[in-house]
């Protein structure tokens, strides 16, 4: 048998999704305001040096994109699985520039293997989410 709380000790389901949507808002609104300044250290050690090379370029890109993902979210409540997988390609490329000549030529096989794969599945994404489309577009 089991005790039965009273109502008043209970949250309405309400007010946890709303502190839970705050929290995770909280947090993203973190996430950008990091992104922010990791892009701003990255522009000042450009001006610094005064050169842009390739993987400073990827590494902006990639701050780029984080703030997409988080731009998206607030916008739909959803973050499209391509953005995330673009990120991971862009990731994949600028270690692989970074790494230079000097390593295995099995690095590059793999790291371009990887990039294949993640590139295949936003394809498949992609045409499944347009198929999706057009068979809903086609029901109404």
């Amino acid at each position: 048998m089991h005790a039965e709380r009273p109502a008043s000790l209970t949250l309405p389901e309400s007010t946890i999704r709303r502190a839970i949507h705050r929290t995770e808002n909280g947090f993203l609104l973190t996430i950008a305001v990091f992104t922010v300044v990791g892009m701003m250290q990255e522009i000042y050690a450009i001006v610094v040096k005064s050169t842009v090379a390739l993987q400073d370029l990827l590494l902006m890109f990639i701050y780029v994109e984080v703030l997409a993902m988080v731009g998206a979210y607030y916008e739909s409540k959803r973050i499209p699985i391509t953005l995330p997988l673009f990120i991971a390609i862009t990731a994949i490329a600028r270690l692989t520039i970074l790494q230079g000549k000097e390593q295995p030529p099995i690095n590059l096989i793999i790291e371009a293997g990887a990039i294949l794969i993640l590139a295949a599945a936003a394809v498949v994404i992609n045409y499944r989410s347009s198929q999706h489309e057009g068979e809903s577009g086609r029901a109404t």
